[in-house]
């Protein structure tokens, strides 16, 4: 469901809802101009003088500009013609200009015929219109891709800024973990220089393999103190927030430890990041905040987070889009169910646990397999990331992307068959319990247009590199607690910690709406 309050309206983008309207006028006038031309120079007129003919055609722009132009305006605001589509790259500009009209002129179309709105005149209407659609999406579209150009070109001082990969400071929170310890690595492959604050809790190991880089500085600290976050903030470009507690199981054990680490540690933590300078400040969300539906949503569907998990998350996005502002860019990655490997990697993850337990337990055990879930591997997780940095801020400030792929949406069962394609000797075992009610199909086009990312990994990918790990002894036992979040807080414990109540009145707030 599209929520209009999502849709903002600048004044930037009513100068060019002005704009267009006076480019749609322009298209139907020439529209007219060509027709006329055509019947008068080289078709019959019969009894109709030249005279009657110029009033028709007056007639018919009377009639058609006004609605059609109102349609068009409507259909353009509602698609986002005029907030993300601004900073769409040239090629998609066309293309959504292209898709934006079709869908306007073949409505108007439609309502003509069925309403026989022009009586013995269709013949003609319906020719002048196919022009006047082609001439829309000329001018819409060589306006767009030309000011682009312009501003690309004969005006360098408007360009968009982006943060050069060999000078940016990013400073990533909770560094160390699952996706963390993918990330780090490819951002000091490209150049930045990294500092990670992470208080380590399954270990430093999951950053062995960069330990010692010149360009890395790894600072062991709770990111809920205000003393480390503050320490970790200097002379930094860009904040990572990947710190939380993550999954419903894990969550579910303390939910006042999870709000005061995944919400109340967040506003702290970009507040301070704000007032310290840093103009980049990337969140790690998750599709989970779409909760159930039969729908495919898009970035612009209605959240309906379940859980403390996905409750935690969509507040702590709500927090981080009213900081925006000219001097903040808060990005939101709404990341798909994650799988595959990393330096700290899971096993209380579907694609990753289903597969060990074929290959080490025999069996494939799926739960509530009728629901739908996206999927996307650790490693494109991270590249998404390092394409959000890489990314002019224009595009990203203020943002959500969902990161995935459309295809790698499955049910669970269909995980569970996949994975059985490649382990014929273990049972497929289906039940229903009914204890998750989360099921949600995802679209991922918006980060493919406008970022041109695109996951490298499919799940296919990721089962058989679980395979090849167990069957080369890199994993002994996935149940090893080190492995999920759930048994490892579930042994270690959760008392003791600090509890913050504006938090918790916030989430009440939030699931009672």
């Amino acid at each position: 469901m599209i929520k209009f309050s999502q849709l903002r309206l600048t004044p930037g983008a009513v100068m060019r809802m002005v704009a267009d309207v006076v480019l749609l006028q322009l298209a139907i006038i020439l529209a007219l101009v060509v027709r006329f031309y055509v019947v008068v120079n080289f078709e019959e007129l019969g009894t109709t003088t030249v005279s009657e003919l110029l009033a028709l055609y007056q007639g018919w722009y009377v009639r058609a500009a006004a609605p059609l132009t109102i349609l068009c305006l409507f259909v353009f605001y509602v698609t986002g013609f005029y907030t993300r589509g601004v900073t769409y790259q040239s090629r998609y500009k066309v293309l959504v200009v292209t898709q934006a009209v079709s869908v306007s002129f073949l409505v108007y179309i439609s309502a003509v015929l069925f309403f026989n709105v022009y009586d013995g005149q269709l013949s003609f209407a319906k020719s002048a219109m196919v022009l006047a659609w082609g001439f829309s999406i000329l001018l819409l579209a060589g306006a767009r891709v030309w000011n682009q150009i312009w501003q690309k070109t004969a005006n360098p001082e408007v360009r968009p800024l982006v943060k050069p990969s060999d000078t940016g400071r990013v400073l990533v929170i909770g560094g160390g973990g699952y996706i963390g310890s993918a990330l780090v690595p490819k951002l000091l492959d490209d150049g930045y220089q990294v500092r990670v604050l992470d208080i380590m809790m399954f270990g430093s190991e999951s950053l062995s393999a960069v330990i010692g880089h010149p360009n890395l500085e790894v600072v062991r600290g709770d990111f809920r103190q205000v003393d480390n976050v503050v320490q970790a903030l200097q002379d930094i470009d860009c904040v990572v927030h990947l710190g939380a507690i993550v999954g419903d199981p894990a969550c579910a054990l303390d939910e006042s430890l999870t709000i005061d680490i995944n919400l109340s540690a967040t506003r702290m933590l970009a507040e301070l990041a704000k007032a310290h300078g840093v103009r980049q400040f990337i969140f790690a969300s998750t599709c989970s905040v779409y909760g159930a539906s039969p729908d495919l949503l898009d970035e612009r569907s209605e959240a309906r987070p379940l859980g403390i998990y996905g409750n935690t998350k969509y507040a702590s996005e709500s927090l981080l889009m009213e900081m925006a502002d000219s001097r903040f860019a808060p990005t939101i990655l709404r990341f798909a169910t994650i799988y595959g490997f990393s330096g700290r990697t899971r096993f209380d993850l579907v694609v990753n646990l289903l597969s060990a337990k074929a290959k080490i337990d025999g069996e494939i055990t799926v739960h509530d397999g009728d629901q739908w879930r996206p999927f996307v591997h650790v490693e494109d997780a991270a590249a998404s990331i390092v394409s959000v940095l890489n990314a002019p801020i224009a595009t990203v400030n203020n943002e959500i992307f969902n990161v995935g792929a459309s295809d790698q949406n499955f049910t669970i069962k269909e995980v569970g068959e996949l994975i059985h394609e490649r382990v014929i000797t273990a049972k497929l075992l289906l039940s229903e319990t009914e204890n998750d009610r989360r099921d949600y199909r995802v679209d991922f086009s918006k980060i493919r247009n406008l970022l041109d990312f695109q996951p490298k990994w499919t799940v296919q990918d990721g089962i058989q590199q679980v395979l090849e790990a167990i069957a080369s002894g890199q994993v002994t036992d996935y149940r090893d607690p080190q492995y999920s979040n759930v048994a490892f807080l579930s042994q270690e414990g959760t008392e003791g910690l600090e509890r913050d109540r504006w938090a918790r009145e916030l989430i009440k707030d939030l699931t009672s709406q």
